[in-house]
């Protein structure tokens, strides 16, 4: 029996994006769902058919520490100025050795939402800066 993967080892690699960039903390919402489309026939008067629908991607959220490097605003500031710029990339998922198990390919990306740090004179933590991601499509692959 094969032990469960760890979720803080991972991976993330943004097309067009430097390694500096992609040294995320912290990655959430990788979702997928279908809607359901009830449907009657006029002659089953006591069964409702359930079809699948559209098929829809939750907004990736991705967040790090906040450096000089500005990619990540950059790239929020393409749909800002009216020349959204898409982007692929893919989540790894490592196992104990550190070699790829599992991969989340998305596509189409564009950064619907950036949030600075939270300042606090009296913390002592990182500066962290997330941006939420609007995805087109995510494909779950097995390394």
């Amino acid at each position: 029996m094969a032990n469960p993967l760890l979720q803080y080892n991972f991976l993330l690699e943004i097309d067009g994006t430097s390694d500096a960039v992609a040294g995320f903390t912290e990655v959430s919402g990788i979702t997928m769902e279908t809607d359901i489309v009830e449907y009657r026939e006029g002659a089953d008067t006591a069964t409702v058919r359930k079809l699948p629908g559209l098929r829809k991607y939750g907004n990736i959220t991705l967040k790090r520490g906040y450096t000089t490097n500005t990619e990540l605003w950059d790239w929020r500031k393409s749909v800002i100025d009216g020349a959204t710029e898409r982007k692929s990339g893919v989540i790894i998922l490592l196992n104990e050795a550190r070699e790829p198990a599992l991969r989340w390919e998305f596509s189409e990306a564009w950064v619907s939402k950036y949030e600075g740090p939270a300042l606090n004179a009296t913390a002592n933590e990182a500066a962290i800066e997330s941006i939420e991601i609007a995805v087109e499509d995510v494909r779950l692959v097995v390394a």
